[in-house]
């Protein structure tokens, strides 16, 4: 049995802590358990409704719908900004939701972490993106959860894969989500 959890990051910056912790959950993830760094955030246009048809649909959507229908699960890294989640996190889920009911996140365990600057570790935006992704049809893991304060001096010279804490906290939330998918990944 294998699982594949697609993860997806909500900050585009090329140093990204978030993506740094995301990188970190791939490279420690257990045997058996692929987690896929999606690519391509940045190029999915805003969802729109009148573009969502076999017609005019995007090649980036469509690349980010496909990765998520092979994904038996998905661990979202969110920063904070300005109290909520990235934008580009929010699109990403909105792009998942549909068609509504039946979209590439529906049914399938999410798990929501992240690191911020702030002394909570950006709990405000992990609460709106584990809401999104559960109104989004996501079977949200609500009470695993992962939030690391102080990112610009806890990471100043240390990546997330190097930090035994996060590391360990990572696992485990992979490990959970992994429990989660496993079924309906045999």
């Amino acid at each position: 049995m294998s699982v594949r959890i697609l993860a997806l990051v909500g900050s585009l910056r090329a140093g990204s802590h978030n993506r740094q912790l995301a990188e970190a959950a791939a490279k420690h993830a257990p045997s058996g358990v692929e987690v896929e760094l999606f690519e391509g955030l940045a190029d999915v246009p805003f969802y729109n409704e009148d573009i969502d048809n076999e017609a005019d649909l995007p090649a980036a959507a469509a690349r980010l719908r496909e990765a998520a229908g092979s994904a038996d699960a998905f661990l979202l890294f969110s920063p904070e900004y300005n109290g909520t989640m990235p934008a580009v996190l929010k699109n990403a889920i909105d792009w998942l939701s549909r068609p509504f009911g039946a979209g590439a996140i529906s049914g399938k365990p999410v798990a929501v972490v992240g690191t911020a600057f702030g002394q909570y570790g950006g709990v405000w935006a992990q609460d709106e993106a584990r809401k999104a992704a559960g109104l989004a049809g996501g079977a949200v893991l609500e009470d695993v959860k992962l939030s690391i304060p102080a990112s610009l001096t806890r990471f100043a010279e240390t990546h997330p894969a190097d930090d035994t804490e996060v590391v360990q906290g990572l696992t485990e939330v992979v490990t959970r989500l992994t429990e989660q998918a496993a079924p309906a990944a045999a």
